[in-house]
């Protein structure tokens, strides 16, 4: 009888301590229910979620190093530890009620504790976690959605992104690797066919648009033409109508979080008059 009751208790121990999976969980950021390679399990009853996955989708930035993970977005700054239960928050030591671990070459880490260090609240009903940023506020205005116009030789697509967290990283990518105020470049077109050697050629359209569709905020992408290596970049704020130097690194960050969001169901196709 002793045997018996101890082989309950280790199994019971057992159960507790090792993670299983959230059978039929479903995760979604904003009503959008966002798929990962690695299935949310629950382990010491908190659900935990693949870092990168949930990370990218809430507008952070991910860098993992050797056991060192950091995770950041704006004035926001995490650093997590593999097999660690200690955090550093935006400069100030914490405690985690559950360990970042790797699976299948994931990052585990806790859903709430990601999702509330973003500034998004956590609801828990039947088997889907909603995750809801706070809605992003531009000049006291809530934005909508961002719509970003590409230009071509024969036309355009204009899409929209609508996922609150993707928005205000994106905006936050803009105004915080604004250079020096600069004269308008000599030459410059949003038609490629008018463009010579030396001219600036306009390859994006930022808007911030408010609940009605009106552009609250807009930011224009030029590039040097025929340039070698990593393209100079300029920067129009159509709002201030000023113009600023600008890098080619912040655009490709900018072009990043636009392509996740079109992999997780946040970018719509307006029109597209691209032959």
């Amino acid at each position: 009888m002793k045997k018996v009751l101890t082989g309950i208790f280790a199994a019971l121990i057992l159960s507790i301590s090792s993670p299983a999976y959230a059978a039929g969980m479903q995760i979604k950021v904003e009503g959008v229910t966002i798929a990962s390679d690695v299935k949310p399990e629950m382990k010491n009853n908190r659900t935990m979620v693949p870092l990168r996955f949930i990370s990218e989708n809430l507008g952070a930035k991910v860098n993992w190093e050797g056991s060192e993970v950091t995770i950041t977005k704006s004035d926001r700054h995490v650093i997590l530890k593999l097999k660690s239960n200690s955090a550093v928050k935006n400069g100030k030591p914490v405690l985690l009620d559950a360990t970042p671990y790797i699976k299948n070459n994931r990052i585990m880490v806790p859903l709430r504790f990601i999702a509330e260090t973003f500034n998004s609240s956590v609801e828990f009903r039947n088997s889907t976690v909603s995750v809801e940023p706070a809605p992003f506020v531009l000049d006291g205005v809530k934005v909508k959605a961002l719509q970003h116009e590409v230009y071509y030789t024969m036309g355009s697509i204009v899409k929209q992104i609508n996922g609150s967290a993707y928005n205000e990283a994106i905006y936050h990518i803009f105004a915080d690797n604004k250079g020096s105020k600069v004269d308008a470049p000599a030459e410059y077109t949003s038609s490629v066919h008018e463009l010579t050697p030396g001219g600036y050629y306009k390859g994006g359209q930022f808007n911030f648009l408010d609940q009605k569709g009106n552009s609250i905020k807009q930011f224009d992408l030029y590039t040097l033409s025929h340039s070698e290596g990593d393209p100079d970049v300029m920067l129009y704020d159509g709002t201030e109508k000023q113009w600023y130097l600008f890098t080619y690194s912040a655009v490709q960050s900018i072009y990043q979080f636009i392509d996740t969001a079109g992999q997780n169901g946040f970018l719509t196709t307006i029109s597209d008059t691209n032959p």
